[in-house]
């Protein structure tokens, strides 16, 4: 049983997908992000860092409650414990990590950035907007390369990569992207949205 403290973000749909696609048992606890709960001392104590998505275990190492926060880690975590959506030979499984810290340390920050700059920021700064929209596109050609001739991010496999990617993928819009643009990213996207796991995720996350 996992208790997951999360929020309907791309980071935070990552875990929801992870836990239909694993069909294990869960329970949502929203933290309301623009209400500030992230900030309060019970969510903090899950999370120092006070970001969502942070998950319990029940079930963790020992029998024990085990706590574990950042998507990319939550993600690895769960893969391994359940045998699934990471392979178990070496260079494979390191190809799905390689490709999980492309999207944790390039495809999200970078998106992320792109999307405030674009539609939140209080005022329009030329600078910004055309130096993360710029950068967004070029890893959108990344992984457009990436999928070329091949079904999925990694190992041959729908793994915890392609699920770490696709709820970024998901705002393309927001990003100035067009998927018909992107040919190889656009038939894996539409791969990906339609797994019966993938879509019983995106139900589950509450309204935002």
């Amino acid at each position: 049983m996992y208790d997951i403290y999360n929020w309907p973000t791309s980071n935070g749909r990552k875990i929801n997908i992870a836990v239909e696609e694993l069909e294990v048992d869960y329970k949502i606890h929203p933290i309301a992000i623009g209400k500030g709960q992230q900030f309060t001392n019970e969510f903090t104590t899950l999370n120092p860092n006070q970001k969502i998505p942070a998950v319990i275990d029940q079930d963790g190492p020992g029998g024990l409650p085990y706590v574990l926060f950042e998507s990319g880690a939550i993600l690895m975590y769960m893969a391994e414990k359940h045998g699934k959506l990471m392979p178990s030979d070496t260079s494979m499984r390191y190809e799905v990590v390689q490709w999980l810290m492309f999207q944790m340390g390039g495809f999200g920050p970078n998106l992320g950035q792109a999307h405030h700059f674009r539609r939140a920021a209080p005022e329009k700064v030329p600078y910004a907007i055309n130096r993360f929209t710029k950068e967004t596109r070029r890893l959108w050609g990344v992984l457009d390369d990436r999928l070329k001739g091949q079904q999925w991010v990694a190992a041959n496999e729908f793994s915890i990569a392609d699920i770490a990617i696709f709820p970024w993928a998901m705002r393309h819009e927001w990003q100035g992207i067009s998927l018909e643009e992107f040919p190889n990213v656009k038939c894996w996207y539409e791969r990906v949205d339609e797994r019966p796991g993938v879509r019983r995720g995106l139900a589950a996350q509450l309204p935002g």
